[in-house]
């Protein structure tokens, strides 16, 4: 399929798609002068900063819509690379945006905006008696994790590796939202999810930290995406979460400084 054919389509399935992977925040349209439309691409875990974030950019810029594509950074690298329309790609490590780099399809140079790191997700009842990560390789224990080629996944196979631990999954998700949902539902007794989910779940799962995650912590990186349709809102939303409002926002959500 051509390139431009593969773009038509992928923007055809984000305008149809209203499930987790894809939000808008609410705004004003595109109608009003200096308005139009900004999308984002951005990794699953980056949710609830990034809307929150795409209000306050909506209330600075009238006009301006906010829409936004969440998922699995390697999918979202792999729409990119394909030529889904983009302005913004936020991804949840670095090698996930060399996708898109190396691709051409990045304008100027990635920059680092903030790291996370993974917790053990338990229900809050706690079912398995799960405490540390040598317990994920119990056997009976019904473990989820990511795929291996999203970051998140990538990172828990670093961090499993540090601890000496095997684990046999009863199933590898897209992104590290899928992950939480199976451990919040029940369906699962633990899943390495990334401290800042666990924080934003509502209660649902418990986060328990572990040592060795320290040896697999994720920097993110963001960057205007090359051809974007909206380059000079990208600048504007890049400089929002490089900038103190984006920190403040990152920090509460449990991210860490870059």
């Amino acid at each position: 399929m051509k390139r431009a054919a593969v773009a038509a389509a992928l923007l055809l399935t984000a305008a149809a798609g209203c499930g987790d992977t894809e939000k808008t925040s609410s705004g004003t349209g595109g109608g009003a002068a200096g308005g139009g439309t900004l999308t984002v691409f951005a990794a699953a875990s980056l949710t609830e900063t990034f809307t929150a974030l795409g209000k306050k950019f909506e209330g600075s810029h009238p006009g301006v819509r906010v829409r936004f594509n969440f998922g699995g950074s390697s999918t979202l690298a792999q729409q990119i690379t394909q030529g889904a329309p983009a302005d913004v790609f936020a991804a949840a490590s670095p090698a996930t945006m060399k996708t898109v780099t190396d691709a051409g399809d990045a304008s100027g140079t990635p920059r680092v905006f903030t790291k996370n790191r993974l917790v053990i997700a338990v229900p809050q009842d706690n079912p398995g008696k799960v405490a540390t990560v040598g317990d994920l390789s119990r056997r009976g224990l019904k473990v989820v994790l990511c795929a291996v080629q999203v970051p998140c996944g990538a990172a828990a196979q670093t961090a499993l590796e540090a601890a000496d631990v095997e684990v046999e999954p009863v199933s590898r998700e897209q992104d590290v939202k899928a992950v939480l949902t199976k451990v919040g539902l029940g369906e699962a007794d633990a899943g390495l999810v990334y401290r800042t989910d666990a924080k934003s779940s509502g209660g649902k799962v418990m986060g328990i930290e572990f040592p060795e995650a320290a040896k697999a912590i994720n920097d993110y990186p963001i960057v205007e995406v090359a051809k974007a349709p909206n380059g000079a809102l990208a600048r504007d939303f890049i400089a929002l979460v490089l900038g103190e409002q984006g920190r403040a926002v990152l920090t509460r959500a449990g991210f860490e400084g870059p």
